[in-house]
C-alpha cells in the first residue's frame, strides 16, 4: 500500500499554559486519558509527555490532578 502526500505538514507549537489544561483535564468528570487526547486531537503518549515536562518544569504535581 502506498500512501500519498497531500501537503507540507507543520508541528503545532503548544503553550505551557494550554499543555498543563490538557493535562489538567484528565479526570475532570471522569475524563480519561483516551478521551482527553481525542477531544484535543493528540496521543495518550503526548499527554504522559506533557506530564513529565511540567512536573520537571515544576508547573505540575500528580497531586493537582490528572
Amino acid at each position: 500500500m502506498r500512501g500519498e502526500i497531500l501537503g507540507v505538514e507543520r508541528r503545532r507549537r503548544w503553550r505551557d499554559e494550554d499543555k498543563l489544561g490538557i493535562v489538567m483535564s484528565v479526570g475532570v468528570d471522569g475524563a480519561t486519558v483516551t478521551q482527553v487526547a481525542q477531544r484535543h486531537d493528540v496521543s495518550r503518549q503526548q499527554i504522559y509527555t506533557w506530564r513529565r515536562e511540567l512536573k520537571k518544569k515544576g508547573l505540575w504535581s500528580p497531586d493537582d490532578g490528572a
